[in-house]
């Protein structure tokens, strides 16, 4: 990549958990990052101070990624945040957890709208840029839902399938321009969604994971690290499962 001066990150969904850690991380690797959120603005902030604190700078962007217009904007913003743009995180996503006979079509639209259709929408508006830049590194979050199957979201689990057919039908058109796409595959990771275990389910959590226990935001991060970092310089179409070994089972 051609980009003199620090690298620059766009990352989505950063106001919390997974999002939040790799923003932070990225400060720490010598990017500026442009922090996106959606409804937590509060959240968001202190990921801004967090990236501002490791010396880096940092933008903070309000969009609805369900929203075309907004996720369009949401790209152009981050371009004018720091005149350039060589990364970026699609991690923003929901999980409304419902069974199959609750998901209608308008419920089942609105997860493929912001889970997929709008990492697609703004990754889409980047893509000249970085181009021009001569090349990029795309990072798409999926799931281990997306292997595993879900109980209670079968839209989610979909959703999260489809970011892994777009990341490899993406990484194949786009390997010649250097613009390097991959995707991770969280396991059981300590955010807000996990915070409702009980003790007793959480114990039953643990024990479905042969390494015995949930994984950390920060360790969803440092994969995220590793794939924008110059020892993935040869790694274009890839999943990486980060789950404690519970594909395993």
């Amino acid at each position: 990549m051609s980009q003199p001066g620090p690298r620059a990150a766009l990352v989505t969904g950063a106001s919390r958990g997974i999002g939040a850690a790799i923003a932070q991380r990225l400060a720490v690797d010598g990017f500026d990052v442009a922090v996106h959120y959606h409804k937590a603005e509060d959240r968001a902030r202190a990921t801004v101070d967090a990236v501002e604190a490791a010396g880096r700078k940092a933008a903070l962007l309000q969009a609805d990624l369900a929203d075309p217009d907004q996720a369009m904007r949401l790209g152009q913003q981050a371009l004018d945040a720091f005149h350039h743009l060589d990364t970026v995180i699609n991690n923003a996503g929901t999980y409304p957890r419902l069974p199959v006979d609750e998901v209608d079509p308008a419920e089942w639209d609105r997860v493929m709208a912001t889970n997929v259709a709008g990492a697609h929408t703004l990754t889409r508006e980047l893509i000249a840029h970085m181009r021009e830049a001569g090349g990029g590194r795309i990072v798409n979050l999926s799931s281990i839902l997306a292997q595993y199957g879900s109980s209670h979201g079968v839209h989610y689990s979909a959703s999260k399938a489809a970011v892994l057919g777009y990341t490899r039908a993406l990484a194949r058109e786009l390997a010649g321009e250097n613009i390097l796409v991959n995707a991770i595959c969280p396991g059981y990771i300590e955010t807000d969604m996990l915070k409702q275990d009980t003790p007793e389910k959480r114990a039953e959590r643990n024990a479905r994971v042969p390494m015995g226990r949930v994984g950390q935001p920060e360790e969803i991060a440092g994969v995220v690290s590793f794939l924008v970092g110059p020892d993935a310089s040869y790694m274009t179409g890839q999943t990486l499962h980060v789950n404690g070994g519970l594909l395993i089972t």
